[in-house]
């Protein structure tokens, strides 16, 4: 009955945060969608670039190489989306999505990462991501999961997506991929790729812009993390997590 319905608090819609969302949704049905390219690698940002501007609609009007940058241009410019990789030279990805979404709740966040775990992908939605996709899957599948995220509705890499499905089917998997740890960070992904890869500590170092000393601590950090006691541990989880071929 209309008399029992509850009517929301006198003024409720006059309050400044209400009359804010509801201004800058009524902007963005009169302009493009508004992108923030948030990588450290220039190649990287003009490739997503000229990828995503060969669709109507879509304006990169940004471009950040560090996570600093990217944060300033969130507090001051509010982009409708982040297309967010999680390795920077100077803040965690992992970072700037928590720090974004304070800025502004209402900036989409799709990750692109080089690596694929399951577990952070998890993390990362946990935070406030819409998104994950792999860099070496983003010609077949960005353009798809920009225009999923444009319409608010989450987009998972195949990869992910797939596994996510299993977990659901087998809980005692996921379980297993909690306690074996997948909370690492995308910098601890790249060295247990490099190192069970074969590279030494100062090749790995090389490859990562980093000292040798800095891959052996992440090395360190990862075993105690993981409970690894021998490197033969480490390169068996690589391969597990497929991010290593057997």
């Amino acid at each position: 009955m209309r008399g029992n319905q509850k009517s929301a608090p006198d003024g409720f819609e006059n309050h400044p945060s209400i009359r804010a969302i509801a201004a800058e949704a009524a902007q963005r049905f009169d302009r493009p969608y508004r992108v923030l390219l948030a990588d450290d690698h220039a190649i990287v940002r003009r490739g997503l670039c000229d990828l995503l501007e060969s669709q109507p609609g879509i304006e990169v009007a940004w471009q950040a190489a560090t996570g600093a940058d990217t944060i300033a241009i969130i507090k001051t410019n509010k982009p409708d989306l982040v297309i967010l990789d999680l390795t920077f030279p100077d803040v965690s990805g992992l970072d700037v999505l928590v720090a974004g979404k304070q800025e502004s709740p209402s900036t989409e966040f799709l990750i692109l990462s080089m690596h694929f775990s399951d577990e952070f992908a998890r993390e990362v939605l946990r935070f406030g991501a819409l998104g994950y996709v792999l860099k070496s899957d983003a010609d077949s599948e960005l353009l798809a999961a920009v225009d999923r995220i444009r319409r608010h509705q989450p987009f998972f890499t195949t990869s992910l997506a797939i596994s996510v499905a299993r977990n659901f089917i087998d809980p005692r998997r996921a379980a297993t991929s909690a306690e074996d740890g997948m909370r690492l960070t995308e910098r601890e992904v790249e060295v247990i790729t490099l190192i069970a890869s074969g590279r030494s500590n100062k090749e790995a170092a090389a490859e990562l812009g980093v000292s040798p000393r800095t891959v052996e601590s992440h090395r360190n950090r990862i075993m105690k993390r993981l409970k690894f006691h021998s490197f033969s541990d480490l390169v068996r989880f690589a391969v597990r997590e497929k991010l290593v071929d057997a």
